[in-house]
């Protein structure tokens, strides 16, 4: 691997760690976020794509890590993947790996109890195990005219959505219908349903007309519209939305032999045309933000960065730069965030986290040393966070 792989600033322990304890030292900006975009932009409908950069060792992965936390905190169906594992320029990857981290059946669970309540039964009487169906006729109520009521509401949920798309929300009602037990679904056509929606090319679609179900395959020309329907059903299921975070794009621009995906240049301008189209779709989509995060040697590669694919460029960089850092900014440059922020005060809260979190014995470093490090943070090639887990493991050698 690369001599400057990025490291997370404090190991990935986040399972069992809260979001205030891992956020030390960038809750200038996370506070924010969780406030203006997590619980009322992004909740009431809106969309957003973040871009978040900064020096080897600038805390992006660390970041990442924490705003997803806070993101699971406040109810957002969160998913999180690297561009080194998952291929950029086909927008259709990046989908099928979203819906492979979204739990659409329990999506489809949570809009399957409303149904229920919508035709005035309460889904707590159900006993476990008995499909909706099985307790209407047991009660007396298994009728025609109560399976009309199913089918219609099922159109009204999915097929006169708007934000749906016709096919997706037909696989999504029909998929609906098995959890109730009306219309009846047999497994095997479950599956080819949920092989359908995740882009499984090997299925047949000859198989899903025999369902009366005539859709087209997922490519990446429709994979964002897929994404838009995929967004609003995790809505539907009774989350405040989808929060994406994409890490380890600057793998577009490298040239080491030992790194799982290589980008052609042909590829790499795919990537930028992904992204810009996604730019420009974004409006279209609802209860959804996108955080790509990569090393700023992305931007500073004139020759092979976001800088020459002028299409993308244009659309990001579009910003004015004030004294202060803003932080609406789109492009989050975490080592001007940390000149402004990290005062050598700070810098010793961090140490004190990243010392108890990695379970080391050592004081917390002191004021000359904080210092130190927010100098050399300034001319060096490293940044901060970095450089407190260099400062620690120094100290910690000489206990």
């Amino acid at each position: 691997m690369s001599e400057f792989v990025e490291t997370p600033a404090v190991p990935d322990t986040s399972s069992h760690l809260s979001a205030e304890q891992l956020s030390c030292g960038i809750r200038f900006l996370t506070d924010f976020w969780k406030e203006k975009y997590l619980r009322e932009y992004i909740k009431d409908g809106g969309s957003k794509i973040k871009f978040v950069t900064g020096r080897t060792g600038s805390g992006k992965t660390h970041f990442l890590q924490v705003i997803s936390s806070i993101a699971q905190k406040e109810n957002y169906n969160t998913v999180h993947f690297s561009a080194r594992d998952i291929w950029m320029h086909d927008f259709k990857e990046i989908y099928v790996e979203i819906f492979h981290q979204c739990d659409i059946l329990k999506c489809l669970e949570a809009v399957s109890r409303h149904l229920i309540q919508e035709m005035g039964f309460d889904y707590k009487d159900i006993p476990e195990g008995m499909k909706f169906i099985d307790y209407l006729s047991q009660n007396g109520y298994g009728d025609a005219l109560t399976k009309r009521e199913i089918r219609s509401l099922l159109r009204k949920i999915f097929l006169d959505n708007p934000l749906l798309d016709n096919n997706f929300a037909l696989a999504c009602s029909m998929l609906t219908g098995s959890i109730l037990g009306y219309p009846v679904l047999e497994e095997q056509n479950q599956e080819l349903l949920l092989s359908w929606l995740e882009g499984d090319r090997s299925i047949k679609l000859s198989q899903l007309r025999a369902l009366d179900f005539y859709p087209s395959r997922i490519t990446k020309y429709n994979a964002r519209h897929m994404l838009r329907s995929l967004a609003e059903l995790i809505r539907m299921g009774g989350y405040s939305g989808l929060f994406i975070t994409i890490d380890n794009l600057e793998i577009l621009i490298s040239r080491s032999s030992l790194d799982p995906v290589h980008y052609t240049k042909m590829k790499r301008e795919d990537t930028y045309e992904s992204i810009r189209q996604l730019i420009d779709d974004i409006d279209s989509m609802k209860n959804i933000m996108f955080v790509y995060a990569f090393d700023r040697e992305l931007i500073d590669n004139e020759n092979a960065g976001l800088k020459s694919y002028q299409a993308l460029w244009m659309r990001i960089q579009n910003e004015i730069v004030g004294e202060r850092f803003n932080r609406f900014t789109d492009v989050v440059d975490l080592d001007r965030l940390a000149a402004q922020e990290y005062s050598p005060e700070v810098i010793i809260s961090i140490s004190q986290s990243i010392a108890s979190l990695q379970n080391i014995p050592v004081s917390p470093l002191d004021t000359q040393t904080a210092q130190e490090i927010a100098a050399q943070a300034r001319t060096g090639a490293i940044g901060i966070p970095r450089l407190i887990q260099i400062a620690i493991q120094e100290v910690k050698s000489h206990v």
